[in-house]
C-alpha cells in the first residue's frame, strides 16, 4: 500500500486528492495545508490526519510519497525536502521558474533511487495523446499545421495572489501555455524558431507564439483577460488528409473522404464520486501513472528532464 501526503490543498489539489483515491493500492493518509478551513471538506471523505505544518506531517506519518501543490515557487524547496525523507515526489508543473533546478532534483531523486514526476497532466489526456500517435503513424499523412489555445480570466482567487505575481508564478507563459509547449515538445520535439506576440498591461496578459519546426508550424495562445472568461482549451491540427480538432470538450476527426470520427464520444461519461471527474481524465491517469511506476520500483519517464528543460527555456523566451 502506498502512503500519501498532500501538501497544499487549494485548487489543484481537487484533482489530485479523488485521483489518489481512485487507486487501490493507495491511501491518502495525510493532508497539510497552512490554511485548516482548507481541509475541511475532506473530513468526512478521508480518513486522514489533517496539518498544518509540513515538518510535523514528515515527522508524525510513514509516508511513501509527497505529492506537492503548493504554489509554484516553492515547488522545488519542498521536493528537496520530500527527498531528504526518503521519498518519492510527486509535484505539479511547473517544476521550478528556474531552469538551473532540473538537474539538481533529478540528481538528487536518483541518487535516493526514488520515483519522481513533474505534473505535466496534458500529456496524460486521450484527446492530446491521440494527435501524437496520429503524427507518429502517419496515417493522416504529414502534419502541416496546428493552432492550440488557452484562455481564462485573470485568476483573482489564488492564495495570497500568488498566481499574478511575476516572482511567484512565472504568469501566463508559466501557469498556462506550459501545457501546451510542453505537449508539443512531447509529441514534435523542439521548434526550430519561435515568433512571439505579446499584449499585456497591469490588468492583464496576452501572448501569441507561432513555433517554426523544419515542415510545419504551430500558433499558440494564452491568457489571463481583464474579466470573467470561462476557462478554455482547444487545438487543431491540420494534416495532408484530415483535420483533429478539439473544442468544446469533445475531439473530431475530418478526414479527406469526407468521414468524421468522433474517437472518445462514448468514453468518459462514468464519473468517480469525489467530485464527478472524469474516469478516463488527464489527472485520473497522471497519478495512475504515477502510482505504478512507484510500485515498480521504477523512473517516471514519460516525463523527461531534458524535455522539461525545453520548456523551459521556451517559456523563458516569451517573457524576454
Amino acid at each position: 500500500m502506498i502512503k500519501v501526503g498532500i501538501i497544499g490543498i487549494g485548487a489543484i489539489s481537487n484533482s489530485h486528492i479523488p485521483s489518489w483515491m481512485n487507486v487501490g493500492e493507495a491511501k491518502i493518509v495525510a493532508l497539510c495545508d497552512i490554511r485548516p478551513e482548507q481541509m475541511e471538506k475532506w473530513k468526512g471523505k478521508l480518513d486522514a490526519n489533517f496539518y498544518t505544518d509540513c515538518d510535523e506531517m514528515l515527522k508524525n506519518e510513514e509516508l511513501d510519497v509527497l505529492d506537492i501543490c503548493l504554489p509554484t515557487y516553492l515547488h522545488t524547496e519542498y521536493a528537496m525536502k520530500g527527498f531528504s525523507h526518503d521519498l518519492h515526489v510527486m509535484c505539479e508543473k511547473p517544476i521550478s521558474l528556474n531552469i538551473e533546478d532540473i538537474d539538481m532534483l533529478y540528481d538528487e531523486a536518483e541518487k535516493r533511487k526514488k520515483t519522481y514526476m513533474i505534473g505535466q497532466v496534458v500529456r496524460f489526456w486521450q484527446e492530446y495523446d491521440y494527435v501524437k500517435k496520429v503524427y507518429e503513424s502517419g496515417e493522416l499523412g504529414k502534419l502541416m499545421s496546428g493552432k492550440m489555445s488557452r484562455l481564462s480570466g485573470v485568476p483573482k482567487w489564488s492564495w495570497d495572489g500568488w498566481l499574478q505575481d511575476k516572482n511567484r508564478s512565472g504568469l501566463v507563459p508559466f501557469d498556462l501555455h506550459i501545457h501546451d509547449a510542453d505537449f508539443m515538445v512531447y509529441a514534435f520535439g523542439a521548434p526550430k524558431n519561435a515568433i512571439v506576440h505579446r499584449a499585456n498591461d497591469a490588468m492583464q496578459d496576452y501572448f501569441n507564439v507561432t513555433y517554426e519546426y523544419d515542415s510545419f508550424f504551430i500558433n499558440a495562445e494564452a491568457a489571463w483577460f481583464n474579466g470573467r472568461k470561462p476557462f478554455a482549451a482547444s487545438f487543431i491540427f491540420q494534416f495532408e488528409k484530415g483535420v483533429i480538432e478539439f473544442a468544446d470538450g469533445k475531439l473530431a476527426v475530418y478526414k479527406e473522404n469526407g468521414e468524421i470520427i468522433t474517437p472518445f464520444e462514448d468514453e468518459g461519461k462514468e464519473s468517480i464520486e469525489v467530485l464527478g471527474l472524469p474516469a478516463n481524465c488527464g489527472p485520473m491517469n497522471e497519478i495512475r501513472y504515477f502510482a505504478d511506476c512507484v510500485l515498480a520500483g521504477k523512473s517516471a519517464d514519460k516525463i523527461k528532464r531534458d524535455e522539461l528543460k525545453t520548456v523551459l527555456d521556451l517559456l523563458n523566451n516569451i517573457g524576454k
